[in-house]
């Protein structure tokens, strides 16, 4: 069957014309197939601790950056020239989805994603779109997905990714980063109904984002929830689950609906470990954790069926070499070599040595080939 979509650069294409995926570990492991070894990937992979990522971005707008594919692509590329990582993630941010609803969002430097005009009141949504086309708003991401796939000759999957609302909802009324998010919070307590409003239209945008996404050649989803540690449990399960949930269960009936691949799906829920047994069960193959959870606890309260990943703290690539080695192989040991991904627990940053990350990703291959399946 022929896929068309309207795209930034136009694409008319087959699924099964992508390159033969040659190191399926990755993926075998989010559907918690058995694998020789443990798979890692990172999170901000492509990034700024690499030179050559810095010489890429040096002068251009971020956002700019972000709605260039072929810049987009090459920088989704560089870390898998250095490191043996098993997955690839397309370089984008999670707040396209706010521009694609018509919000400004600029990178200032020193301070970050800036919205200099963010939603207030309720009665600020009627300047949201309400009914978004992300092939036209969003085509620049899925142009740099399918590129990224052809390139990436199938030497590792390539993962897509969204911001989850509540994530999203909160950089849209604070108006950019926050310590306490009480605008946002604000909004939940005084304004309720418009916060689902506003959620469940977050959610529309996501869920046709996402399926853009597989069509566009990503093999892989990711949702991240990175300020779930914000909300209290009951905040979570009113303002954050129940779209999570809505997410993958809307995304994977559309993607057979459609004829398209049904791919692993990630949660990263950022310090909800009260969530780890919902998030578990809300249809995501894979739970993503933050360094702050024991692996034991992580896995009592997700149970032996569901791939978790993490969750390593990224200080401690900090450390030298050898500690480094020997933080893996308590990782390893604690998790289990099978139904799981290494990686960090939050992002790589700015400041760390390459070489750093090189040992992490050895370390894992070599601890985990040496343990062998347990």
């Amino acid at each position: 069957m022929w896929y068309s979509i309207s795209l930034h650069t136009a694409f008319v294409l087959r699924p099964h014309t992508f390159p033969e995926l040659k190191n399926d570990a990755f993926v075998k492991a989010a559907r918690g197939e058995e694998t020789d070894y443990v798979p890692v990937w990172c999170m901000r992979q492509a990034g700024r601790y690499l030179p050559e990522f810095r010489e890429t971005r040096a002068g251009q707008d971020f956002f700019v950056t972000c709605r260039t594919p072929e810049i987009c692509c090459e920088l989704t590329l560089q870390p898998l020239r250095r490191f043996p990582f098993d997955a690839a993630i397309i370089f984008s941010d999670i707040l396209v989805v706010p521009q694609a609803l018509g919000m400004e969002v600029t990178m200032v430097p020193g301070k970050g994603p800036t919205f200099p005009e963010p939603l207030k009141e309720p009665e600020d949504l009627v300047k949201l779109c309400q009914s978004v086309d992300v092939n036209a708003e969003l085509g620049y991401v899925f142009s740099a997905i399918t590129l990224t796939r052809h390139k990436l000759e199938g030497k590792v999957p390539l993962i897509g990714f969204s911001g989850a609302p509540w994530t999203l909802m909160t950089y849209m009324i604070e108006g950019g980063g926050s310590n306490t998010m009480s605008k946002a919070k604000r909004w939940l307590y005084q304004y309720p109904e418009a916060s689902h409003k506003l959620l469940t239209l977050l959610t529309d945008v996501i869920v046709d984002y996402l399926v853009g996404q597989v069509a566009a050649g990503a093999q892989a989803l990711q949702v991240f929830e990175s300020h779930a540690g914000y909300l209290g449990a009951m905040q979570f399960n009113e303002f954050a689950l129940p779209y999570i949930r809505d997410i993958s269960k809307r995304v994977k009936a559309k993607l057979k609906a459609s004829s398209l691949p049904t791919v692993p799906m990630i949660v990263f829920a950022k310090d909800a470990h009260y969530a780890i047994e919902d998030l578990s069960q809300s249809g995501y193959e894979v739970v993503g954790l933050d360094w702050t959870v024991s692996p034991k606890v992580a896995r009592e309260k997700a149970g032996n069926s569901i791939t978790l990943q993490g969750n390593m703290d990224p200080c401690a690539l900090y450390a030298p070499k050898e500690k480094i080695g020997e933080i893996v192989k308590k990782m390893i040991d604690d998790f289990g070599t099978q139904h799981y991904i290494a990686n960090l627990g939050h992002g790589l940053y700015p400041d760390m040595d390459p070489d750093h990350v090189g040992a992490f990703v050895e370390a894992v291959h070599n601890h985990s080939r040496h343990t062998g399946k347990n």
